[in-house]
């Protein structure tokens, strides 16, 4: 059977999902979802063959159906998978292989199957190292659909979900220079850290502290955020003070996609070292595998409380293959240094688009991970939300089709994370294709606009 070509159409897809998947599983595009049969590289490709230029799947890591990913995967399938508990050189392999590109201290690894998983397990590693329970997480943080990480993510409890915060769960304002309280890149670092630091002074009030500061490296669906210099080591330094441990969310934004570095918090600086470290989606470009790194400290407290850590599939033989064989993708095919020149060509090419459409409110990029702020007035930055929405529909239409998404607190943000074989020709591609939306949204925006009052006449 081809797997490519399907026995039901589109119209029956849709019934059936109708009929018994939760109403809650939302496709992208809803009024007009794609039926995706097949993918390669940096295209998807639909029902009839029409290509899609991936400009958001940070899954697919180095390329949608990687050869040597799939290769390893059929290998290591084809002779055995099976839990951890039995030894195999696979997941200890694979462990080494990943804690060289960590500071040295991080040294230990529990391997999982989803990044919510991993942030369900940090959180207890935090707690059992601290005694403590108390967690700070920034505001529009998202870490997961588990119950224990739904609390800590207010990207979700703030919405319709209705997610219960917890009591112990205490938030801090997302470090946005753009649209937050502090706006000077010089200063904002010290002045957001000094916001966690008020929590901490609050619950030592309560004869409370911190078990942990949670946040991603670099804040993604809050709006493609990149946190100012000196925000995250002087958090850091708040938090250990007062007992606590740090941990950095890479669920999203690891694996090399900032280009200089595999993980985003150091470019923060060297000496910016989290406790905790969560992986998960590009980790294994598709398959589900993901890990939580620490250090050997955290670890042994973990291992005090006297309760064996499981996990049926974590670390089996397969998806450590298949993680193993994405690393040497990343390195083999010099995919960071790839990142940087598409940060550079990206860049470039938005600061022209900028200085010609007003609705480009802010730009924000580092390696292959770019958010674009669209307002309908720069002077007030007022969110462009219904335009955004349309530019993204809009670059679906015509020839060359693009697929993007909208994120942040006001779907204002146009987030552009592709696999990282993103190429400069994919790229001019994307800023060819969004010059021309753009100037047909700005148009339609001004045909809009009711006429100016005539003069009166004496």
């Amino acid at each position: 059977m081809d797997v490519t070509t399907p026995e039901l159409t589109k119209e029956e897809i849709v019934r059936l999902r109708d009929t018994h998947i939760g109403r809650s599983c939302q496709l992208f595009f809803r009024e007009a979802p794609l039926m995706i049969v097949r993918g390669e590289g940096i295209h998807l490709y639909d029902e009839t063959g029409q290509a899609y230029l991936d400009g958001i799947n940070n899954v697919c890591h180095v390329g949608h159906c990687h050869p040597d990913v799939v290769g390893a995967l059929c290998r290591q399938a084809a002779a055995l998978n099976t839990n951890s508990r039995f030894l195999h050189q696979n997941i200890v392999l694979y462990a080494k292989k990943l804690t060289a590109t960590f500071p040295e201290s991080l040294s230990i690894v529990y391997m999982v199957n989803s990044g919510s998983e991993a942030n369900d397990l940090a959180l207890r590693l935090a707690k059992a190292h601290t005694k403590a329970s108390d967690v700070i997480t920034l505001d529009h943080a998202y870490h997961g659909h588990v119950t224990s990480t739904m609390e800590i993510s207010p990207y979700k409890f703030k919405k319709g979900d209705r997610a219960p915060k917890s009591g112990e769960v205490h938030l801090a304002p997302c470090p946005d220079t753009y649209r937050g309280e502090f706006r000077d890149a010089s200063s904002a670092g010290q002045q957001y850290a000094e916001k966690v630091q008020d929590i901490i002074a609050k619950l030592a009030e309560s004869g409370r502290r911190p078990a942990a500061f949670i946040a991603e490296s670099l804040q993604s669906c809050g709006g493609q955020i990149l946190p100012p210099t000196g925000y995250l080591r002087a958090v850091y330094e708040h938090v250990r003070a007062a007992g606590g441990v740090c941990i950095a969310d890479e669920v999203q934004v690891g694996f090399g996609r900032v280009g200089t570095h595999w993980w985003a918090f150091q470019t923060q600086g060297d000496d910016v070292i989290p406790d905790i470290v969560t992986l998960g989606k590009p980790m294994g470009n598709g398959h589900p595998v993901a890990a939580v790194v620490t250090t050997q400290e955290v670890a042994e407290s973990f291992a005090q409380t006297g309760v064996e850590y499981f996990n049926t599939y974590g670390g089996n033989p397969v998806s450590c293959a298949v993680a193993m064989a994405v690393m040497k993708v990343i390195e083999n095919e010099k995919l960071m240094e790839n990142c940087l020149r598409i940060e550079e060509v990206l860049g470039d090419g938005l600061q022209r688009l900028q200085e010609k459409y007003p609705i480009i409110g802010d730009i924000r990029i580092m390696g292959m991970f770019a958010g674009i702020d669209l307002v309908t007035d720069r002077g007030t930055r007022a969110p462009a939300t219904d335009q955004a929405k349309e530019v993204v529909t809009r670059m679906l239409q015509g020839e060359d089709k693009v697929l993007l998404s909208t994120d942040g607190p006001h779907r204002n943000v146009l987030k552009f994370k592709p696999p990282i074989v993103f190429s400069e020709e994919n790229c001019q591609l994307l800023l060819r294709k969004l010059d021309q939306v753009l100037a047909e949204v700005t148009a339609d925006k001004e045909r809009a606009q009711p006429p100016a009052a005539a003069c009166a006449t004496n």
